[in-house]
């Protein structure tokens, strides 16, 4: 590499990473590990995977213990409008000097040809390490799975299991099975299994567990959140966002952390089923399971969908579930490779037989859905001039 990436700022820096790959070396992130581990002493981590529900989850608990006056980082992603949303540090978006700060030390610290290998995903995990040390919560959302995720390179105290689904086969898995047991296996001490739609998941718990009894002689717990209804929540919650505030409530009950309901209702959850304006609701959803949760809660509804996909997503189903609730449909435009084309889309709207709204146009009397992806609602912000603090 021509670049000296030890002289780079993070923004510059992270220009040189890969953000997508075809396969995982998870050797890569453990040595890089290995040596910070060395300097740092993490907090107790809390790991969040699933298919769905990771990011209000993480967010919902990380804003309680912050608010319990505890001193927290949660670590999710993507990033909707900016790199900082990723690390959320005691009630805000980490700092670009404090993101400067832990970029120097891991420069300092890793030999060249580690930070060549490193990916995007794989260093920003090692950021939010650094910036962790010495806190008392680690939440931390796993990226595409569980097992050989970077996130899974720390022992967790505690797994949530969020709802799982179909996503991301190519690395995980073609079955409900075995992509539940890829994200289990991450698992190291105690497994707390949220709402579910496939009874395979549950089955699936106790199958990993003999299998981490017998091959890492340790054995998990399992504890299973059995009711979905238990708590009364704050109205304005959608119903799935209630779900995951059920396993939070449950990880806090284990945690021993006083529970006091009204400490959630400021809890900020962008782009997860969000009005960004009175008649306009975003979601950063992508797959199956998401159009199931918002088909419930727009149902006996209609509404104009502002939409668009991964080509390797399966929008065909999304858009067959989001049927009843459409009234129109309007493909935003997005510059991508990985985007479907406009004309496969186009096809299957008419094959669905759903009315094609050309331009993008907010009439005050009309609900509106923006969802797709991350990048689906980047734009969508992004074209209204939304900052994230309206």
């Amino acid at each position: 590499m021509l670049v000296d990436l030890k002289k780079l700022n993070l923004q510059e820096f992270l220009k040189y990473k890969t953000l997508y790959y075809d396969k995982i070396d998870f050797s890569i992130v453990k040595s890089s590990w290995d040596k910070l581990s060395t300097k740092i002493k993490l907090p107790f981590v809390i790991h969040i995977v699933g298919t769905n529900g990771k990011g209000s989850t993480g967010r919902f608990l990380a804003h309680y213990l912050h608010k319990k006056d505890l001193k927290v980082l949660h670590y999710s992603s993507p990033h909707i409008l900016k790199f900082n949303e990723r690390i959320w540090i005691n009630g805000s978006d980490v700092r670009d000097e404090n993101l400067e700060i832990a970029h120097k030390f891991l420069q300092d610290l890793f030999e060249i040809e580690l930070l060549e290998k490193l990916t995007y995903f794989e260093y920003t995990t090692l950021l939010a390490f650094y910036l962790s040390k010495d806190f008392d919560y680690l939440v931390l959302e796993a990226g595409l799975g569980g097992e050989f995720d970077a996130t899974n390179v720390v022992e967790n105290n505690l797994s949530l299991i969020t709802t799982i689904g179909l996503d991301h086969q190519s690395f995980l898995g073609n079955t409900v099975e075995e992509i539940a047991s890829t994200k289990m296996r991450s698992c190291d001490n105690k497994m707390l299994i949220g709402y579910q739609v496939f009874p395979e998941v549950l089955e699936t718990a106790y199958k990993v567990k003999e299998q981490i009894k017998q091959q890492r002689n340790k054995d998990i717990k399992i504890i299973e959140v059995k009711e979905f209804d238990k708590y009364e929540l704050n109205p304005k919650f959608a119903t799935f966002l209630k779900r995951n505030l059920h396993l939070v409530i449950a990880c806090l009950n284990e945690l021993k952390i006083p529970l006091d309901l009204k400490l959630f209702d400021d809890t900020p959850l962008f782009g997860r089923c969000q009005k960004v304006l009175k008649n306009v609701t975003v979601d950063v959803g992508h797959n199956p399971l998401a159009a199931l949760v918002l088909a419930n809660e727009f149902k006996n509804k209609k509404i104009n969908l502002i939409y668009n996909s991964y080509k390797d997503k399966d929008y065909e189903t999304v858009l067959k579930i989001l049927k009843p609730i459409i009234k129109t449909i309007t493909i935003i435009e997005l510059e991508d490779k990985r985007i479907v084309e406009k004309e496969e889309l186009e096809k299957l709207i008419k094959q669905l037989e759903l009315a094609n709204n050309k331009t993008i146009k907010i009439e005050e009397n009309e609900e509106y859905l923006v969802f797709g992806s991350f990048l689906v609602v980047e734009k969508f912000l992004t074209l209204i001039g939304y900052d994230g603090n309206s």
